[in-house]
């Protein structure tokens, strides 16, 4: 989380030099006013809401929830090197997903749950219409 951190505070001093240093390029699509550049980092996880100092540097906050059929079926159709011993989603993953949202629930407002059954295309569109409102409202602010 430190080195993770670290990167972050990195993007936040200059996002332009920060993707230019690891061979990116800025990209720029339906800015609000021509003159502005926007910046947008996306961190993902379902374990960074619970760590406390990048939560509280985010301004949009979203969980995916899906039910524990298909969150198992996904990750038992996963293959991993090495591969997961019989019963470690039911005995392992599961109870800890479960412990770590608990917790989240607990300590962090303003998420907006994201229905997990829904089409990935449904899902971005939402959520890209939330953050362009976002950075228009923060752009009225300045």
């Amino acid at each position: 989380m430190d080195r993770m951190m670290s990167e972050v505070r990195a993007w936040q001093k200059d996002p332009a030099s920060f993707l230019t240093s690891r061979g990116l390029k800025p990209q720029f699509s339906r800015i609000p006013k021509a003159e502005d550049k926007v910046y947008v980092l996306i961190i993902e996880g379902f374990l960074i809401f619970n760590y406390r100092p990048l939560n509280e540097l985010m301004d949009k906050r979203y969980f995916l929830v899906i039910p524990y059929e298909l969150c198992k079926k996904r990750r038992c159709s996963r293959v991993y090197t090495p591969p997961d011993p019989p019963g470690y989603f039911d005995g392992h993953v599961w109870p800890m997903f479960l412990k770590n949202r608990k917790e989240m629930e607990e300590t962090v407002t303003d998420l907006v749950y994201l229905d997990g059954m829904k089409c990935s295309e449904d899902l971005f569109s939402a959520v890209y219409e939330e953050v362009l409102l976002e950075i228009q409202k923060q752009l009225d602010a300045d």
